[in-house]
C-alpha cells in the first residue's frame, strides 16, 4: 500500500517558505536539497517546496510493480490518470482524485 512520501507546496520564495516551515514544523532542510524539508525525528512525510509545481501529494510505492498495482487500485477507487508530459525515465504517474486534486504515485526504488 502506498504512503505519503512528501507534500509538495507551491511557494513564491523557497528560502522564505523554508524558514517559515522549518520553524513551524520542527523540520530541517534535507542535505541533498534545501528545498525539501524533512522531520528532525525522521518520521513523517517530507515537505517539498517548489516555485513551479502545483501543491499536491507524492505517494510512495516500494517499486515499479507496486506502483502499477497501486495505480490500478486507485483508478478502481475513482482516481483518473491525467494527461501529462513526462520526462524521460519518469519515476512517477500523475493521477487526479475524484475531486480533481492531483497527486503522484512514485516508484521509490527508481
Amino acid at each position: 500500500m502506498v504512503t505519503i512520501g512528501s507534500i509538495v507546496l507551491q511557494v513564491g520564495d523557497v528560502e522564505q517558505a523554508s524558514t517559515f516551515w522549518t520553524q513551524a514544523l520542527g523540520y530541517r532542510p534535507s542535505s541533498d536539497n534545501p528545498g525539501i524539508l524533512v522531520p528532525v525525528a525522521g518520521t513523517g512525510p517530507a515537505l517539498a517546496l517548489d516555485e513551479d509545481d502545483r501543491t499536491h501529494l507524492d505517494l510512495r510505492a516500494a517499486d515499479a510493480e507496486e506502483q502499477r498495482t497501486e495505480v490500478e487500485r486507485l483508478v478502481g477507487l475513482g482516481a483518473r490518470q491525467v494527461d501529462w508530459t513526462y520526462p524521460d525515465n519518469a519515476d512517477f504517474v500523475v493521477l487526479a482524485d475524484p475531486s480533481g486534486n492531483l497527486f503522484c504515485v512514485i516508484d521509490a526504488s527508481a
